[in-house]
């Protein structure tokens, strides 16, 4: 809840649903995971997240609000994770299928690390990362650096000898599309996506990317905003 950009995000509504249920349903759709766990913070303002979280009948773990990559550790620890799907919570479009290709390739090529976000060529707001439980632990005791903590997984990446990894890329080059929310800018694009199809919840990543394509007006409407940089927080 405590965005700086756009406070309160993750319960926006969104067509109907806030935004974190439309991760939620939408994550709870790739089968190839297990489980799915909603990771927030301990602070009394993201109560209202463990009240969604509830009402969605998803698993929650409440762990320090800085310091994420403790956060995802502890949670792994409390969830006995083999492996850890980390799935960001202010992206609404999180395709299911690109979860599971993701997760395939991971376990296919015996990976440490798999990702479709090392190279951005898919829509910002697809970004899907598998890491092992191990990877994630030796990473919990050797990162050092804010932006390692608080973006979980930069030490893995920033650490190509330690860990094998496997980076997935789009056919083509569709990084210029953003659907992820981080200002109302953002949030308006993703409402007039969501008006153009009868059920968001089940729309594929390429029927938006064709809507994007055919409806140039909508990209527009968030195209000025500028991703944070990794030390930015």
């Amino acid at each position: 809840m405590g965005s700086t950009r756009l406070p309160g995000k993750v319960l926006k509504d969104l067509a109907g649903e806030t935004v974190l249920a439309r991760v939620v349903k939408r994550t709870r759709r790739a089968t190839l995971l297990d489980e799915v766990v909603v990771a927030t913070t301990t602070q009394p303002a993201d109560d209202v997240i463990v009240r969604e979280s509830e009402r969605l009948g998803v698993a929650y773990f409440r762990g320090d609000e800085a310091d994420v990559l403790d956060r995802y550790y502890r949670a792994a620890q409390r969830f006995a994770a083999d492996v850890v799907v980390r799935v960001t919570s202010d992206c609404p479009l999180i395709d299911p299928e690109l979860i599971d290709t993701t997760v395939d390739a991971f376990l296919k090529q015996k990976a440490d690390y798999a990702t479709n976000a090392l190279v951005i060529t898919y829509p910002r707001g697809l970004d899907v990362e598998v890491f092992t439980a191990a990877a994630l632990a030796w990473t919990w005791e050797a990162a050092k650096e804010s932006h390692q903590r608080t973006h979980v997984t930069p030490y893995i990446y920033e650490n190509p000898a330690r860990f094998k990894i496997v980076s997935l890329t789009a056919e083509k080059d569709y990084g210029v599309f953003r659907w992820t929310l981080d200002t109302k800018e953002d949030l308006e694009a993703l409402r007039e996506m969501y008006k153009h199809f009868a059920d968001g919840g089940n729309v594929h990543w390429r029927e938006a990317l064709a809507l994007a394509k055919t409806h140039p007006e909508l990209a527009k409407l968030n195209a000025n905003v500028q991703q944070k940089a990794l030390r930015e927080g």
